[in-house]
């Protein structure tokens, strides 16, 4: 009977034990409100590629793989020898051109006189004849001369024209060959981390060929799946927090920036309502640009974690997915 009653409390403490670790881990990991649903997925960044864009060879490639670089930052070079020497080519004709239409210029003045004291000889000849002190051939002599002196003047005008557009055309080329110099200059796009590097200094690239792999850290975010019942209620700007797998003591802070029109997975055929709880829907939560910006030398790509989504406004959210962010880096 003794030990009937010993084992029937060791019994009950037990149960007590249990109940109070139950209890104890209910309130250390409260459930999600309704309205507040989670899931998982991974951290992600936009990817820029930065390419060639004209064929030649790779002179050097300044950044490495892992470096975080700002926008603006040079991170390779093209070998420019060739496009130098025709931009030297290009300057020349330019130079060229503009004297072509210095003397063109001053052909037009020269021509303009011409033009008058023809047009006044004609003029003197014409009262002459109508006076019968100049001969008929002198008139018609006189007549040539002028029109002569026309079609030159307009000939010189023209010449001046094609200066001009000769000019222009050489300018063109010059800033052609200036912008393919500039463009020789690879620069980052915006700022992010070197994912790779693919390709090495001397190679020769074509055009449109990829040099480095750069991550946008300030567009960051995490990609899930929700039902169909729950993706029906996320509405774009929607709230939503982060939990990463390295770092469960943190919660950041992310919204819905967009909700898939179709569903990405589904059965064969969609008939009951069980089935049509199976239509999974793509979900995009951002991490917010200024907060990325703080800690954009810290920022990872490719981290697991758990999301936690509201999709019904005015749910609070519960005390364990307060945002909390480590201290910022220096």
């Amino acid at each position: 009977m003794r030990m009937r009653m010993l084992g029937l409390v060791a019994a009950i403490v037990a149960v007590a034990i249990v109940a109070a670790g139950y209890g104890w881990w209910r309130w250390s990991h409260p459930g999600l409100p309704d309205g507040v649903t989670q899931t998982n997925g991974r951290i992600e960044a936009e990817q820029v590629q930065v390419a060639a864009k004209t064929p030649g060879r790779v002179m050097e490639v300044l950044a490495e793989e892992g470096d975080f670089v700002k926008a603006g930052a040079v991170l390779a070079r093209m070998d420019t020898r060739d496009t130098k020497a025709q931009l030297l080519q290009a300057q020349a004709q330019l130079l060229a051109a503009q004297r072509t239409k210095e003397e063109a210029v001053a052909a037009v003045a020269q021509r303009e006189a011409q033009r008058t004291l023809y047009r006044r000889q004609y003029g003197r000849t014409a009262r002459l004849n109508k006076s019968g002190y100049a001969s008929n051939d002198q008139l018609d002599q006189a007549r040539a001369q002028r029109d002569a002196g026309d079609a030159a003047y307009d000939a010189a005008v023209a010449s001046v024209s094609q200066a001009d557009a000769a000019i222009e055309a050489a300018k063109a080329t010059v800033q052609q060959i200036e912008t393919v110099l500039e463009d020789a200059v690879l620069v980052a796009p915006r700022s992010g981390r070197v994912q790779y590097k693919l390709i090495q200094p001397g190679e020769v690239v074509g055009a449109g060929t990829p040099i480095l792999t750069l991550l946008d850290v300030s567009d960051v975010y995490m990609t899930v799946f929700l039902p169909a019942k729950v993706a029906g209620g996320v509405r774009i700007g929607d709230e939503a927090r982060l939990v990463l797998d390295p770092a469960p003591q943190y919660v950041i802070p992310a919204n819905v920036t967009f909700v898939a029109a179709d569903a990405q997975f589904t059965p064969k055929s969609v008939e009951t309502a069980d089935e049509r709880e199976k239509l999974m829907f793509r979900i995009k939560l951002n991490i917010d640009r200024d907060l990325l910006a703080r800690y954009a030398t810290v920022v990872k790509t490719g981290v697991r974690g758990m999301a936690y989504v509201r999709y019904r406004s005015g749910v609070e959210w519960p005390a364990t997915l307060a945002v909390k962010l480590p201290d910022e880096p220096r």
